[in-house]
């Protein structure tokens, strides 16, 4: 099993040179391509606030702002991409619809990579990135720093299909990492699991990992987070959204704790 093509969401944020260093890291111990999607702000998605009929001087002056913003995006976009050290590199520009087009292409990756900000809710990506993880179940790669297969990769598991999904499709990276641990938190799920049914799992496919137990008990976010950090983690693989979205909202849940944490490790999220 190995991995062949990752895929960038860029913007021309500043942010996206963070996602497309990632997303080398990941693609290079693979030699897969990394596929940099410039998705610009989509003129359809303006079409329902002009109202029928002719449009006016204001209406084609957003239209006309809209454009330049879009032609400097994918200048900076370009520009970023081509800086890139890496000899398997693909750069496209999505037309409209645009959200639909990168839908399509996340469908064809292994994983999608996300600067920090839409897992927070901000900037432009976010409906895309909450698309990409709920609606298409691709797993998503949040890049909060540099990632490294010299650090441990932690795996948050808690017996449910979420985060057995994630694990999977974290295979062919947990394969090359030095160090794989899973932390288990028993105190902190109503679910009955066995940590070391996973373990043998992971060693029938190549991935040599161990237990780390938690203590402690209620939400299990911020317990997953302390123990990542105790590792020296640099990726936190974790199912997201176990529970419906809706509660999420209203009660919070282990999900936003790890997309909201502020010093964290990189996730690597499937629904």
């Amino acid at each position: 099993m190995s991995w062949t093509r990752i895929l960038a969401p860029l913007t021309g944020a500043p942010a996206d040179a963070q996602a497309l260093e990632a997303a080398v890291a990941l693609a290079a111990p693979f030699q897969a391509t990394v596929c940099a999607a410039f998705a610009p702000a989509d003129a359809a998605d303006l079409m329902p606030w002009m109202g029928e009929g002719l449009m006016g001087g204001v209406q084609m002056a957003a239209l006309d702002s809209m454009k330049q913003a879009a032609a400097e995006g994918e200048r900076l976009s370009r520009t970023r991409f081509e800086g890139l050290d890496y000899p398997n590199k693909d750069f496209i520009v999505l037309a409209s619809p645009v959200w639909s087009c990168l839908c399509m292409e996340a469908r064809l990756c292994d994983a999608v990579v996300f600067g920090p900000d839409p897992a927070r809710g901000r900037g432009p990506l976010v409906e895309v990135f909450q698309q990409v993880l709920m609606e298409e179940r691709r797993p998503v790669f949040v890049a909060r720093g540099p990632f490294d297969l010299g650090r441990p990769m932690a795996l948050a598991w808690d017996g449910g299909k979420e985060a057995t999904r994630a694990i999977r499709e974290a295979v062919p990276l947990l394969k090359r990492a030095a160090d794989v641990a899973v932390l288990s938190a028993p105190s902190a799920t109503p679910r009955s699991y066995d940590p070391r049914r996973l373990v043998d799992y992971l060693t029938s496919r190549g991935v040599k990992a161990r237990i780390d137990q938690l203590s402690g008990s209620g939400d299990a976010g911020p317990l997953l987070i302390e123990g990542a950090r105790a590792l020296g983690a640099g990726v936190l693989v974790a199912g997201a959204f176990g529970h419906p979205r809706f509660q999420q909202f209203i009660f919070g849940g282990a999900t936003r704790t790890l997309m909201q944490a502020d010093g964290a490790p990189s996730l690597f999220l499937s629904h």
